[in-house]
Protein backbone atom coordinates (compact mmCIF):
# COMPACT_ATOMS: atom_id res chain seq x y z
CA UNK A 1 0.00 0.00 0.00
CA UNK A 2 1.52 3.74 -1.05
CA UNK A 3 2.24 5.68 1.59
CA UNK A 4 1.78 9.82 0.68
CA UNK A 5 4.79 11.52 2.64
CA UNK A 6 4.76 15.60 2.45
CA UNK A 7 7.96 16.86 2.91
CA UNK A 8 8.27 20.73 4.50
CA UNK A 9 11.34 22.74 5.08
CA UNK A 10 11.77 24.86 8.24
CA UNK A 11 10.90 28.30 8.51
CA UNK A 12 14.00 31.23 7.84
CA UNK A 13 16.80 31.17 10.41
CA UNK A 14 19.39 33.74 11.35
CA UNK A 15 22.14 31.60 9.61
CA UNK A 16 20.11 31.36 6.49
CA UNK A 17 19.49 34.88 6.32
CA UNK A 18 23.65 35.15 7.24
CA UNK A 19 24.69 32.75 4.27
CA UNK A 20 25.62 30.19 7.23
CA UNK A 21 25.02 26.61 7.11
CA UNK A 22 23.35 25.45 10.22
CA UNK A 23 24.11 21.48 9.80
CA UNK A 24 23.57 20.35 13.79
CA UNK A 25 23.49 23.51 15.21
CA UNK A 26 20.59 24.59 16.95
CA UNK A 27 19.42 27.49 15.31
CA UNK A 28 16.28 29.52 16.21
CA UNK A 29 13.39 30.97 13.44
CA UNK A 30 13.83 34.33 12.88
CA UNK A 31 10.62 36.54 12.76
CA UNK A 32 10.33 35.70 9.43
CA UNK A 33 10.82 32.27 9.34
CA UNK A 34 7.74 31.94 11.91
CA UNK A 35 5.71 34.09 9.92
CA UNK A 36 6.40 31.76 7.18
CA UNK A 37 5.15 28.78 8.94
CA UNK A 38 2.42 30.19 10.24
CA UNK A 39 1.48 31.06 6.30
CA UNK A 40 2.27 27.79 5.37
CA UNK A 41 -0.02 26.07 7.78
CA UNK A 42 -2.65 28.29 6.69
CA UNK A 43 -1.68 27.23 2.79
CA UNK A 44 -1.56 23.31 3.76
CA UNK A 45 -5.11 23.13 6.19
CA UNK A 46 -7.30 21.49 4.36
CA UNK A 47 -4.56 18.78 4.06
CA UNK A 48 -4.60 15.53 6.37
CA UNK A 49 -2.09 14.25 7.72
CA UNK A 50 -2.02 11.74 10.00
CA UNK A 51 1.06 12.50 11.52
CA UNK A 52 3.99 14.99 11.18
CA UNK A 53 8.17 13.72 11.66
CA UNK A 54 10.48 16.59 12.53
CA UNK A 55 14.06 16.25 12.93
CA UNK A 56 15.06 16.73 16.53
CA UNK A 57 16.30 20.08 15.86
CA UNK A 58 14.60 23.37 17.05
CA UNK A 59 14.34 24.88 13.64
CA UNK A 60 12.50 21.84 12.44
CA UNK A 61 10.69 21.50 15.37
CA UNK A 62 9.68 25.28 15.96
CA UNK A 63 8.33 25.03 12.48
CA UNK A 64 6.22 21.93 12.48
CA UNK A 65 4.57 23.55 15.87
CA UNK A 66 3.42 27.15 14.20
CA UNK A 67 2.40 25.17 10.78
CA UNK A 68 0.79 22.44 12.05
CA UNK A 69 -0.20 22.73 15.63
CA UNK A 70 -2.97 20.64 15.82
CA UNK A 71 -1.38 17.38 14.66
CA UNK A 72 0.42 14.84 16.77
CA UNK A 73 4.07 15.80 16.50
CA UNK A 74 7.21 13.24 16.47
CA UNK A 75 11.27 14.09 16.10
CA UNK A 76 12.82 11.51 14.51
CA UNK A 77 17.00 12.25 14.75
CA UNK A 78 16.80 10.69 11.20
CA UNK A 79 15.52 13.68 9.73
CA UNK A 80 18.37 15.97 10.61
CA UNK A 81 20.35 18.17 8.77
CA UNK A 82 23.95 16.97 7.18
CA UNK A 83 26.19 16.83 10.07
CA UNK A 84 28.74 19.54 8.22
CA UNK A 85 30.99 18.74 10.75
CA UNK A 86 33.75 21.39 11.62
CA UNK A 87 31.67 23.51 8.85
CA UNK A 88 28.24 23.36 10.96
CA UNK A 89 27.59 27.20 11.01
CA UNK A 90 30.26 28.44 8.63
CA UNK A 91 29.86 30.18 5.30
CA UNK A 92 27.46 28.27 2.93
CA UNK A 93 29.83 28.35 0.36
CA UNK A 94 32.04 26.04 2.22
CA UNK A 95 29.64 23.60 2.06
CA UNK A 96 30.18 21.85 -1.24
CA UNK A 97 27.99 19.26 -1.24
CA UNK A 98 29.31 17.46 -4.61
CA UNK A 99 32.49 17.24 -2.97
CA UNK A 100 30.78 15.46 0.23
CA UNK A 101 28.74 12.89 -1.75
CA UNK A 102 30.71 9.73 -0.50
CA UNK A 103 33.43 11.60 1.90
CA UNK A 104 32.40 13.01 4.77
CA UNK A 105 32.62 16.10 5.54
CA UNK A 106 35.67 17.16 8.13
CA UNK A 107 34.48 15.56 11.03
CA UNK A 108 30.84 15.50 9.69
CA UNK A 109 28.99 12.91 7.24
CA UNK A 110 28.91 12.49 3.92
CA UNK A 111 25.72 12.83 1.91
CA UNK A 112 25.45 8.87 1.53
CA UNK A 113 25.10 8.82 5.50
CA UNK A 114 22.01 10.92 5.29
CA UNK A 115 21.00 8.41 2.69
CA UNK A 116 21.42 5.57 4.95
CA UNK A 117 19.47 7.42 7.37
CA UNK A 118 16.34 8.24 5.59
CA UNK A 119 16.39 4.59 3.79
CA UNK A 120 16.17 3.17 7.51
CA UNK A 121 13.58 5.78 8.02
CA UNK A 122 11.31 4.89 5.12
CA UNK A 123 11.66 1.46 6.26
CA UNK A 124 10.55 2.60 9.86
CA UNK A 125 7.12 4.53 7.70
CA UNK A 126 6.39 1.04 5.79
CA UNK A 127 6.37 -0.67 8.67
CA UNK A 128 4.16 1.40 10.67
CA UNK A 129 2.49 3.92 8.26
CA UNK A 130 1.65 2.24 5.12
CA UNK A 131 -1.47 3.69 3.72
CA UNK A 132 -1.31 6.95 5.49
CA UNK A 133 -0.42 10.51 4.51
CA UNK A 134 2.65 11.79 6.39
CA UNK A 135 3.96 15.51 6.97
CA UNK A 136 7.52 15.74 7.34
CA UNK A 137 9.40 19.20 8.55
CA UNK A 138 12.70 18.91 8.12
CA UNK A 139 16.37 20.27 6.17
CA UNK A 140 17.84 20.31 2.82
CA UNK A 141 19.68 17.34 2.75
CA UNK A 142 17.22 14.59 3.92
CA UNK A 143 15.05 15.68 1.14
CA UNK A 144 17.81 15.79 -1.63
CA UNK A 145 18.03 11.92 -0.34
CA UNK A 146 14.24 11.73 -0.72
CA UNK A 147 14.41 12.87 -4.48
CA UNK A 148 17.51 10.20 -4.75
CA UNK A 149 15.80 7.51 -3.08
CA UNK A 150 12.19 8.21 -4.64
CA UNK A 151 12.87 9.53 -8.25
CA UNK A 152 15.66 7.15 -9.15
CA UNK A 153 18.30 10.42 -9.06
CA UNK A 154 21.92 10.43 -8.31
CA UNK A 155 23.00 12.57 -5.96
CA UNK A 156 24.59 14.73 -8.37
CA UNK A 157 21.23 15.57 -10.37
CA UNK A 158 19.38 16.01 -6.71
CA UNK A 159 22.23 18.87 -5.99
CA UNK A 160 21.67 20.27 -9.43
CA UNK A 161 17.79 19.99 -9.65
CA UNK A 162 17.53 21.40 -6.29
CA UNK A 163 14.86 24.00 -6.12
CA UNK A 164 16.85 26.13 -3.64
CA UNK A 165 19.44 27.00 -6.39
CA UNK A 166 16.18 28.52 -8.10
CA UNK A 167 14.44 29.59 -5.24
CA UNK A 168 11.00 28.17 -6.50
CA UNK A 169 9.80 27.16 -2.86
CA UNK A 170 6.51 25.83 -2.58
CA UNK A 171 4.35 24.81 0.28
CA UNK A 172 5.45 21.22 0.30
CA UNK A 173 6.93 18.44 -2.05
CA UNK A 174 5.18 14.97 -2.61
CA UNK A 175 6.63 11.72 -2.59
CA UNK A 176 5.41 8.71 -2.36
CA UNK A 177 6.93 5.11 -0.88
Amino acid sequence: METKIIYFVHGTTSDNIEGKCSGWNQVELTDLGKERAIKLGQIRKDTHFDVIFTSDLIRAIDSANLAFPNVNHIQDKRLRECNYGDLDGKDKKLVVYEDHIDIPFPNGESLKDVEKRIINFIEFIKENYSGKTIGIVAHRAPQLAFEVLTKNLTWNEAIKNDWRNTKSWQPGWEYII
